[in-house]
């Protein structure tokens, strides 16, 4: 035998390619098997979970239109759907202090937003909305608009008396406005007197252009009066709004009044319920006599030049006087009634009626009770056969209250 061993034969090529594709083959027919289900006792189960579509964006619905020209008296406001209202921001740019913003109000459950305040003429606003939908997906919106521009004429201007002063206790709240007011219950409905302690009272209105509101008595000395004229861009009537608002009020002082007997020729005065003075005075004389009834002192003058011509007396008539430092005037009525010195009818003070209409008294007495009454103050006047006209002065305390506020625009409406 040959003892030298024999090497096995190498497989040709081809031989190894023959058998990985039989490989192959072999696995490219194989089908998984599927795996078993779980049980109960295999694990946790995995439950098959269904896409939620998402709940559409909150809807806005303001009440003015993009681009829109609206009226000043316009009431902007928003409603929600499908969510709830979160913030809402409405702007305009004033000509004159800058970037201005109308505060509103959201309703408790966020359905909607309304404007505290009427619209500035002629002005551009802008409005951005924010809300949530019902999933708490937040989303914006804006809309732009411009208020209708209106004329100077168009516009009421008002004015209060006395804002700021302490006055007498029969001071009435006087408003009084440079343009026709027509529509008197839309002005009304937005005017509001509050005071400290309370006091029920109404507003009677004198003219188209002048409205008061009193107490059903006299203030109570020490009260605060508060008014609130919420009347900017309220329609007034004829195409005509209120400029501004105007908030403002005064103080009441002591009591002080008068009482002017002109057929005893004495005068009255009393301070917290008593006796200060009693003074000789003299009244208007026959054919010129002084007006009796309940009056207001309405301005107070240190010195004042007094001509008859305001009367309507000519300079060549006897009755004709141009007097032009008449000292510690105060005034009672429009048409020229006045407390004042006249020193130059002092024989006559306490026992004649020799004057055009006026109150006089001597310069010592006029200086005293000049230095004591107060605007608002109230003389009441008799001995006399002439009365009051109504708005000839602050005539409030002429009428009963239920005749005072018969005047009201609302007791009308």
């Amino acid at each position: 035998m040959d003892p030298t061993p024999r090497r096995r034969a190498r497989p040709t090529p081809r031989r190894v390619a023959v058998g990985l594709l039989a490989v192959l083959a072999l696995a490219a027919c194989t089908t998984p098997s599927p795996s078993p289900a779980p049980t109960a006792g295999s694990g946790t189960l995995t439950p098959e979970v269904t896409p939620t579509p998402s709940a559409p964006a909150v809807a806005f619905k303001p009440s003015v239109d993009e681009g829109a020209t609206v009226p000043v008296d316009t009431v902007v406001s928003v409603a929600a759907s499908g969510g709830s209202i979160t913030a809402v921001q409405l702007t305009y740019q004033d000509p004159k202090t800058g970037p201005q913003a109308v505060e509103g109000t959201i309703a408790p459950d966020g359905s909607a937003w309304t404007a505290r305040s009427l619209l500035e003429p002629g002005v551009a606003y802008t409005m951005a909305m924010t809300g949530v939908n019902v999933d708490g997906q937040q989303s914006t919106a804006s809309r732009g608009f411009t208020s209708q521009n209106l004329s100077k004429k168009q516009q009421i201007y008002p004015r209060l008396v006395a804002d700021g002063a302490t006055v007498g206790i029969a001071m009435p709240v006087v408003v009084t406005f440079d343009v026709p007011v027509t529509d008197r219950a839309s002005f009304e409905k937005r005017m509001t007197v509050t005071s400290v302690p309370a006091q029920r009272g109404s507003w009677s209105w004198f003219s188209n252009t002048e409205v008061h509101w009193r107490p059903e008595s006299y203030w109570q000395p020490g009260t605060t009066v508060s008014v609130n004229l919420d009347l900017n861009s309220v329609p007034a009537g004829n195409g005509t709004y209120g400029q501004m608002s105007l908030a403002g009020g005064f103080t009441v002082g002591k009591a002080l009044t008068m009482k002017a007997d002109l057929a005893a020729h004495q005068l009255t005065v009393t301070i917290d319920g008593a006796v200060a003075r009693t003074i000789p005075v003299t009244g208007g004389k026959r054919g010129w006599e002084s007006r009796s009834g309940t009056k207001v002192i309405m301005e107070k003058f240190s010195t004042l030049k007094m001509d008859a011509s305001t009367l309507g007396i000519e300079k060549d008539d006897p009755n004709y006087y141009s007097i032009p430092d008449v000292r510690y005037a105060m005034r009672e009525t429009w048409s020229g009634e006045f407390l004042h010195a006249a020193p130059w009818s002092v024989g006559s003070q306490g026992r004649a009626n020799v004057s055009h209409g006026c109150i006089g008294m001597s310069t010592g007495n006029a200086a005293w009770l000049f230095n004591q009454v107060k605007v608002g103050d109230p003389i009441v006047v008799t001995g006399t056969g002439k009365g009051m006209e109504k708005g000839n002065g602050w005539t409030d305390w002429n009428v009963s209250f239920a005749d005072y506020q018969a005047g009201s625009a609302l007791t009308q409406a």
